[in-house]
């Protein structure tokens, strides 16, 4: 079974604003996964009721007043959207991002470095919640999410020192 896998994550405005996504974009560089795509981009409303909703389910899950609030907060300015590949990528990412809502993020995660904003806080405020980036769920939500953001001729392969590195020790 091959471990490798490709994920998706998307720097929110709000880490674009702050200009934190080189920061941020060099941790998940630093545990060995790779960039095979990129792209800075003013996504589409209908861009983004796909994203949430067709893949998402957010409207289904929560309701169409979440959903708008968060489309009116993606859209305050430009997002950075960024495959990642190595092995087990979705978990290791979904991991290192820490909890969906800043103020539960445990220190040492992205958003719990970088955000603190409460559900409650962000309901009361009728805020999005800036929680820095958007991390697939799970595997098939990342092949989705993947596809639906890059054409197959957006996506590189190449050897990274890591895959150079794992070649000599097991001999090839």
């Amino acid at each position: 079974m091959n471990h490798i896998e490709k994920t998706l994550i998307i720097f929110k405005p709000h880490a674009v604003e702050r200009g934190i996504v080189g920061e941020v974009l060099s941790r998940f560089e630093k545990v060995g996964l790779k960039i095979v795509a990129t792209k800075m981009m003013k996504p589409t409303y209908d861009q983004y009721h796909h994203h949430y909703e067709t893949i998402g389910t957010m409207i289904s899950r929560h309701s169409k007043h979440i959903f708008d609030t968060t489309v009116e907060m993606m859209s305050d300015s430009p997002v950075i959207l960024f495959v990642l590949e190595g092995i087990e990528a979705v978990a290791v990412v979904r991991k290192m991002a820490g909890a969906t809502e800043p103020k539960s993020a445990l220190p040492g995660t992205i958003r719990g470095d970088y955000a603190h904003m409460s559900y409650g806080h962000a309901d009361v405020n009728d805020l999005g919640l800036y929680n820095i980036i958007h991390a697939s769920g799970n595997q098939e939500e990342a092949k989705l999410e993947i596809a639906h953001w890059f054409s197959e001729s957006e996506i590189f392969s190449y050897k990274s020192i890591h895959d150079l590195s794992s070649q000599k020790v097991k001999g090839k």
